[in-house]
């Protein structure tokens, strides 16, 4: 069953980021998958077989969470 991710859903890892937060927010979707710290603005690519593995949750889009 294939997970459906849609741009600027938060999105929370399974590991903190060194900023301390792990939340994140998805700027690309496509074979690889981009995210961007909420925290510090830091971005990250990886492939999405790795992003599933890392995700622990996905929180929803930003505009629904504040």
């Amino acid at each position: 069953m294939k997970k459906e991710y849609n741009l600027n859903d938060l999105v929370i890892m399974k590991k903190a980021h060194a900023c301390g937060t792990n939340e994140w927010k998805i700027i690309r979707v496509g074979v690889d998958i981009k995210i961007k710290c909420m925290h510090c603005g830091r971005e990250v690519m990886m492939d999405r077989l790795e992003f599933e593995h890392k995700l622990k949750k996905v929180v929803g889009e930003k505009n629904e969470c504040k």
